[in-house]
């Protein structure tokens, strides 16, 4: 949401107090809205630019080739909204992962509801913005939910809404690190909280010790291009690399292993809105049923949710590299039927898994 622009010489002003008690009025309304996290912070260049160039530099990207292409739009939120002077950096709680059946293909926990985190929060936040507009009729306001050239969780920290994990997630002491941001820039000058300079993971080394793939390279540094959530959601329309595939593991889409292991979240809350709760979906259906479900259904179930994202071609690949990491044999006759009807993406991994199944070589498989 953004209101006509002013001119730039025409930046709009609140006086202290009626600053103030905006922010108190947008901090209670935030909580109303289901934004357990809320704290704003001063526009300005990030304080990790220099790391994440840096990223960019060793190819840590991997094919998120849109990050290089806005390499300089992250330098500063003036990017993202002309004339911004300050960011509202909200948190959202979703459902925590849930243990689940040894040998069972899992989605990761944020992607187990029935609505796009992106859509329900951007609407949120646009109730949150006309609060703004209530106050300053004329301010102008722009929401940012993981899509725009913005380092969210470096704005969150200097917001004051917690520390950076050895995996690079953003932690709370609260909430862990179950949690969606937003932003929402305005071009008003807000009172800022303070940041958050302290870390809180100490010794621990739990993440980086439990990532099955080496991703967390370092306590603080990620390589994408080793991430099970990289692998299985960002790789579209391209097979995943078969010295790759073992990685995958039982993960479907995306991966829970550093969030499931992290002290922090042993008492991580729900979904603090309820559209972002655990709903029933396709990952509450035997993943060798996916392949049988009629194209038209198979949009159905996943449309509006996170799933959508990797459509079904994408989201078949991953079943059958999974299943062949699984090792049950009685996945055999679908994956037959895959490997000839499917197209090729899919077919492909049908392949392999069978090669791994009718070899006895599944990864995953405990030898006898």
């Amino acid at each position: 949401m953004v209101t006509e622009s002013l001119p730039e010489c025409e930046q709009l002003s609140l006086g202290d107090a009626e600053a103030q008690e905006l922010v108190r009025r947008l901090r209670i309304r935030a909580g109303e809205l289901g934004f357990p996290l809320f704290g704003v912070t001063a526009a300005a260049h990030p304080e990790t630019l220099p790391y994440f160039h840096r990223w960019l530099e060793l190819s840590c990207h991997g094919e998120m080739t849109y990050m290089e292409r806005r390499r300089d739009a992250y330098s500063h939120p003036e990017h993202v909204q002309q004339g911004v002077r300050s960011i509202i950096v909200l948190g959202a709680t979703y459902n925590p992962p849930v243990p689940v059946a040894a040998g069972q293909p899992r989605i990761a926990a944020y992607a187990r509801g029935n609505s796009d985190y992106h859509n329900v929060l951007r609407s949120k936040a646009q109730e949150l913005s006309a609060t703004i507009h209530e106050a300053a009729p004329t301010a102008r306001t722009r929401i940012a939910v993981d899509t725009a050239p913005l380092l969210e969780r470096d704005f969150a920290r200097s917001a004051g809404l917690g520390w950076f994990g050895k995996n690079t997630m953003l932690i709370n002491k609260r909430l862990g690190s179950c949690f969606f941001l937003v932003a929402v820039l305005t071009d008003l000058a807000l009172p800022v909280d303070e940041p958050h300079h302290a870390s809180h993971c100490g010794s621990c080394t739990a993440c980086i010790e439990a990532c099955p793939t080496g991703a967390i390279v370092a306590p603080y540094e990620l390589d994408a291009r080793k991430c099970i959530s990289y692998l299985n959601i960002e790789l579209r329309n391209v097979s995943v690399p078969e010295e790759q595939r073992e990685a995958l593991g039982e993960w479907v889409f995306g991966c829970d292993i550093c969030q499931e292991v992290c002290p922090w979240n042993r008492k991580a809350p729900a979904a603090s809105v309820p559209e972002l709760a655990a709903a029933e979906s396709l990952a509450d259906h035997p993943v060798t049923d996916w392949f049988s479900l009629p194209e038209n259904d198979f949009r159905r179930f996943v449309a509006g949710t996170p799933l959508e994202r990797q459509g079904r071609d994408g989201l078949l690949r991953n079943a059958a590299i999974v299943l062949g990491n699984l090792g049950d044999q009685r996945a055999v006759p679908t994956l037959r039927l895959a490997a000839e009807t499917e197209g090729t993406l899919v077919a492909e991994a049908a392949r392999w898994a069978l090669h791994c199944l009718e070899s006895e070589e599944s990864p995953m498989t405990e030898p006898a």
